[in-house]
């Protein structure tokens, strides 16, 4: 199956400043991708590329399978949110999502069907009538989110979904999200929040200063960034216990956390002999857990390392 989406270098300067630079990446048909990185990373300016809303300066889109910049029409299979919220404030919630519904070509009819359908999925039924300007911020966001997906577009992008949303209707937008999935459709999805995006994505691209450091599927992200790092617990608290876990050359590194250890092992610790060793205690082994590392760690680790990348070259020139 052809990808959804690819970019080959694609590039975005704003005078001297490259906002995005040789970007490239594929997004599989029908998974949740994510594009991570902090704010002004260049995470808005390529979906802005991807939509042709901004031209790119080099590089190459392929948006399935038509380039945008020459062939607009293939826009309307597409529903974008973008990071800044766009709706006509003194109209009614119904009356926008539907004009929105006709400009990517519903009828009336059925655009007014359809968001009935889903202003009531997403506990909007009583607020049919209301202006926009008298909605919650939340709210808004919601109606915003209907118009992105009221004409089934076969690929969502969507730009920070989950910004002004209370933690209930995040849960809403994020459900409505996998569906989106489950319905065989192809999600974009750009944000800097990594509990959300290792929840939802298969794969993700992290992206730095305009430049990607890490993309792949996040099983193998984390399995290719798995660590030495263990948690070990006991039921009480002993000086035996302490003197064992606070020895520098068997546990290099340990810190005490809670009841029990934060520990890393030394590259070819034999993990079944030091299970024996904590078992021959005086206390009794409640937990011996690896610690896999999150997509916040392996975020933290990329970008900051990307950060202090860009600055060794001032640091060479400064006097």
């Amino acid at each position: 199956m052809s990808p959804a989406l690819e970019l080959s270098g694609i590039t975005k300067r704003f005078a001297t400043h490259a906002a995005v630079s040789d970007l490239s990446l594929t997004v599989p048909t029908g998974t949740i991708y994510g594009i991570l990185g902090p704010n002004g990373a260049g995470k808005s300016t390529t979906l802005r590329m991807i939509m042709d809303i901004l031209a790119r300066d080099a590089g190459d889109i392929s948006l399935l399978g038509e380039d945008p910049a020459r062939n607009r029409e293939v826009l309307r299979r597409v529903g974008y949110l973008p990071e800044e919220r766009g709706l006509y404030r003194r109209m009614r919630a119904l009356d926008v999502i539907v004009f929105f519904g006709q400009l990517k070509g519903m009828s009336h009819r059925d655009a007014e069907r359809e968001a009935r359908a889903w202003l009531g999925r997403m506990g909007l039924a009583d607020w049919v009538d209301a202006k926009v300007e008298t909605l919650s911020k939340g709210m808004q966001q919601k109606v915003q989110f209907i118009a992105t997906v009221l004409h089934h577009p076969d690929v969502l992008i969507l730009d920070e979904p989950h910004s002004g949303l209370d933690p209930v209707n995040q849960d809403v937008l994020q459900q409505t999200i996998m569906d989106a999935r489950a319905e065989g459709r192809t999600v974009l999805l750009s944000t800097h929040n990594m509990t959300q995006a290792e929840q939802m994505c298969e794969h993700v691209c992290i992206i730095a200063r305009g430049r990607k450091v890490l993309d792949g599927p996040v099983a193998e992200i984390r399995r290719t960034h798995r660590s030495n790092r263990y948690y070990i617990e006991f039921d009480v608290r002993t000086d035996g216990a302490a003197r064992f876990m606070t020895d520098a050359v068997r546990f290099p590194v340990h810190r005490a956390r809670g009841a029990g250890w934060d520990v890393e092992l030394t590259n070819g610790t034999d993990v079944r002999a030091l299970v024996a060793q904590l078992n021959s205690l005086d206390v009794t082994l409640c937990r011996f857990e690896h610690i896999e590392p999150t997509l916040h760690d392996i975020f933290v680790a990329h970008v900051g390392a990307a950060e202090v990348a860009a600055r060794e070259p001032e640091a060479r020139r400064a006097p």
